[in-house]
């Protein structure tokens, strides 16, 4: 695996377009908890948010590897990419098991902009990570789905046309395996808003624009499914794969910036007549930040080359999500810690980054369920629940 070839251009190209959105940008978003509409755009007109989507449906055909670097230059320039990451690592679900109709109907219009991709509905408040439990419904009446339930976390459904949902189309006691009778649907969410769909948004410690849905008799058309009835489960694996991998880069990002935000600060900030970076209780803390990230790098590496090569690296990809969060956090204490009180002045921008770094100790997956997934599948211990 060749790690000589990082995106060098897209990174340079993606850090000189945030250089238009500012720490002043993000905190006014944060502050009137506003969706960066105008970063998106930017994003969409450059293409960046149709990087993985193959060229003849307008996209530029990148592998993973280039999604990740995109993501982690915008967290590295102190940006956000929460408002529309959610378009990356949904295209593996529709590029790996849609039809070849659905992909020339919904990829060519995600690519231009003119549709917006950046919901994903799996999550429910009575089941959580336990997927398989989910109790939303799509019963076939005959014409169409009808979609029954609730979904919590589901962000940016405000702010998105279609919303890529999982739903039980088979009831658990009816299959052999809790993983079969669950169905993916691309449902086109414009025209059912405010009638068989309600949403509701969700106020957090971050600006997230983070939401519930409700489903009361939605229409879904058959034609919206992906896939095979029932295999759904199978298919949302190699995206949630790419989610870690994808968050996991944003993880890097933000640790990169904690820790040259760190290092600037105990440079310049003098004491008792001397910078702070003189004084090891500063610099030793900043350094094994920088060592962590560094070791958590190479993993995220490790696990974007797999997947480029058609692997499907569960392990791996787990394995990142893990390392660059305890990365990311451990920076962003250190960077916290650096700056002392200033740290919680919104001016120097650490307190907004530190509350977003946060998320990422139990979002899109949990630590506890990381290792819990490592225990079972890769050091074959009993299964815990």
């Amino acid at each position: 695996m060749d790690f000589t070839k990082d995106h060098i251009d897209i990174r340079d190209a993606i850090s000189k377009l945030c250089t238009q959105f500012d720490g002043g940008y993000w905190q006014r978003c944060d502050r009137e908890n506003k969706y960066p509409a105008e970063f998106v755009t930017a994003l969409t007109k450059e293409g960046y948010l149709s990087a993985l989507i193959p060229s003849k449906y307008g996209g530029s055909g990148l592998p993973l590897s280039a999604g990740a670097a995109i993501l982690e230059e915008i967290h590295k320039s102190g940006g956000n990419a929460g408002a529309c990451h959610a378009q990356m690592y949904t295209m593996g679900t529709i590029l790996r098991h849609g039809s070849e109709e659905q992909k020339s109907k919904y990829l060519p219009k995600i690519s231009s902009g003119e549709l917006r991709l950046q919901a994903f509905g799996v999550t429910e408040p009575s089941s959580g990570s336990d997927t398989t439990s989910l109790n939303t419904t799509a019963k076939f009446d005959g014409e169409n789905y009808i979609i029954n339930g609730q979904k919590v976390w589901t962000s940016r459904a405000e702010h998105s046309d279609l919303l890529l949902l999982l739903a039980r189309t088979t009831p658990i006691e009816e299959v052999q395996r809790r993983t079969e009778g669950l169905s993916v649907f691309l449902v086109d969410i414009r025209k059912l808003i405010g009638k068989s769909l309600t949403i509701k948004p969700i106020r957090t410690m971050m600006n997230h624009s983070t939401t519930e849905l409700f489903f009361e008799n939605m229409p879904v058309a058959p034609e919206n499914m992906i896939g095979e009835i029932d295999s759904g489960f199978r298919y949302i694996l190699s995206g949630m794969n790419a989610e870690r991998i994808l968050v996991a880069a944003e993880c890097i990002g933000d640790a990169k910036w904690f820790i040259e935000k760190a290092r600037n600060y105990a440079t310049e900030r003098v004491v008792f007549n001397r910078p702070i970076g003189q004084n090891q209780g500063i610099q030793f803390p900043i350094a094994r930040a920088y060592s962590k990230m560094r070791a958590a790098e190479l993993m995220l590496r490790w696990a974007a080359g797999l997947f480029d090569q058609g692997q499907n690296p569960g392990e791996e990809a787990n394995l990142a999500k893990l390392l660059c969060s305890e990365a990311s956090w451990k920076a962003a204490e250190t960077c916290m810690q650096t700056f002392g009180g200033f740290g919680f002045a919104e001016e120097y921008d650490v307190e907004r980054k530190y509350r977003e770094a946060q998320l990422y100790q139990v979002a899109p997956i949990s630590t506890n369920l990381i290792l819990s997934y490592l225990s079972e599948h890769v050091l074959d211990l009993p299964r815990s629940y």
